[in-house]
């Protein structure tokens, strides 16, 4: 298949808020793109129509699977365990699985500490940019870590509940998409909809990396981590 390039992202800080004490990042693995068309229809079984675009009207659901599927494409063993609309993750094992929030926005930044790690025009796809659709990964600048396309052309579900507060099951995810004014295409800047949800600007990009207990992950609710 089309390999999923992964970067490495050291070990760090991540400040969640001015004055908040800072959040240890362990280190961990992330893809250097968003998941492709080509990619998720080799490991799902479905057409690419579009191989280099990011893989988009896909659900947080549809997107456990995916990392689940290529678990065991690789021989790995996989992070999530699945029941009907239940998943808990698995968080010894070193299977592809969806980054945590505060994962995310630390590689996005790359040690940036504002709302944009470049230009916004060229580090991201925005609706400045005037597009209907996603456009083929890697066409702006990466980051400082190598990552591309973190900030706009499509917005990445990551693991964690949206607001762990309310009883809704809301995922959030993160970065903007090609439709989005500046304002939401910001490190910083979240959103979040019901895990059944698909969006014609929202994908996802995959992580790697166990811990060795539940305390260690860097989330901020601990609701189905096993």
């Amino acid at each position: 298949m089309s390999d999923v390039e992964l970067a490495r992202i050291p070990a760090g800080e991540l400040r969640t808020a001015r004055g908040a004490r800072p959040v240890p990042i362990p280190a961990f693995e992330i893809g250097v793109y968003p998941v492709t068309e080509e990619q998720l229809g080799e490991v799902l079984g479905v057409t690419a129509s579009h191989p280099r675009r990011p893989a988009v009207n896909l659900s947080w659901l549809r997107a456990v699977r995916f990392c689940n599927a290529l678990s065991e494409w690789e021989g790995t063993d996989a992070a999530y365990s699945v029941d009907g609309d239940e998943v808990r993750w698995h968080v010894d094992s070193d299977g592809f699985r969806l980054p945590t929030e505060r994962e995310w926005e630390y590689a996005c930044r790359a040690g940036s500490a504002s709302a944009h790690y470049g230009p916004l025009a060229e580090v991201a796809w925005t609706a400045s940019d005037g597009l209907s659709s996603p456009q083929p990964v890697g066409g702006k600048h990466p980051n400082l870590f190598g990552l591309f396309d973190t900030l706009g052309n499509v917005s990445e579900w990551c693991w964690d509940l949206f607001d762990p507060d309310r009883r809704a099951r809301d995922r959030a995810f993160r970065g903007g998409g090609f439709a989005d004014d500046a304002g939401h295409a910001r490190a910083s800047a979240r959103r979040g909809a019901a895990p059944a949800s698909r969006f014609d600007d929202v994908g996802l990009r995959v992580a790697r990396g166990a811990f060795d207990a539940v305390a260690e992950v860097p989330c901020a609710d601990a609701s189905d981590l096993v």
